[in-house]
């Protein structure tokens, strides 16, 4: 069984999400928070396999969530659930660390496809075209140029600490950095 954890500020979505999982065999949902405070206690209490994570949530977004989420090692792979999942949300979920983004208007097929590709390690993000890549390259400071290339390789953060001669710490505060610099304005 691949455990689920849902967050999501809106109750019919997530009362929806959960019974669609319920449904879905293989899947089973440990678990819901509606805001972002509540997240670490959640993770705590069903030690998810998988985060459900919408993008928009109160006073904080899902990338910086994310990037929460996954600076503790074992982390659950985390799987941005957003209406705004669009090619300018790639490469700032990659930088927070997302496994995979799903717009909220996929069929449902697509939505636990994603979540069984992540549960096994894989990645359920698009491909970043050059000129994304591109438009990232010229958000952020240049010193973070190779950072930001290693991280749409998905090179390992700890391998990217090593490679640079950085604390994990150091990356930690220049990848926050990074996202600042990439977030897509709040509507």
């Amino acid at each position: 069984m691949i455990r689920v954890a849902i967050v999501d500020d809106h109750p019919a979505v997530r009362i929806g999400l959960e019974t669609a999982v319920h449904s879905e065999w293989g899947l089973i949902s440990v678990g819901t928070a509606d805001q972002a405070e509540d997240v670490p206690a959640l993770l705590y209490s069903t030690q998810p396999d998988v985060v459900l994570l919408d993008y928009r949530l109160p006073r904080h977004d899902g990338l910086s969530v994310c990037l929460t989420i996954k600076a503790d090692a074992p982390a659950p792979a985390v799987v941005l659930y957003s209406a705004y999942a669009d090619a300018s949300l790639v490469v700032p979920a990659i930088v927070a660390g997302a496994d995979g983004i799903v717009h909220k208007g996929a069929p449902a097929r697509d939505l636990f496809g994603a979540i069984r590709t992540v549960a096994a390690g894989g990645s359920a993000l698009p491909a970043v075209s050059g000129d994304l890549l591109n438009l990232a390259a010229a958000a952020v400071d240049p010193a973070d140029l190779p950072i930001l290339g290693m991280l749409v390789n998905r090179t390992p953060r700890r391998d990217i600490a090593d490679t640079l001669h950085i604390s994990t710490g150091t990356l930690r505060e220049r990848v926050a950095d990074m996202l600042r610099r990439l977030k897509l304005p709040q509507t």
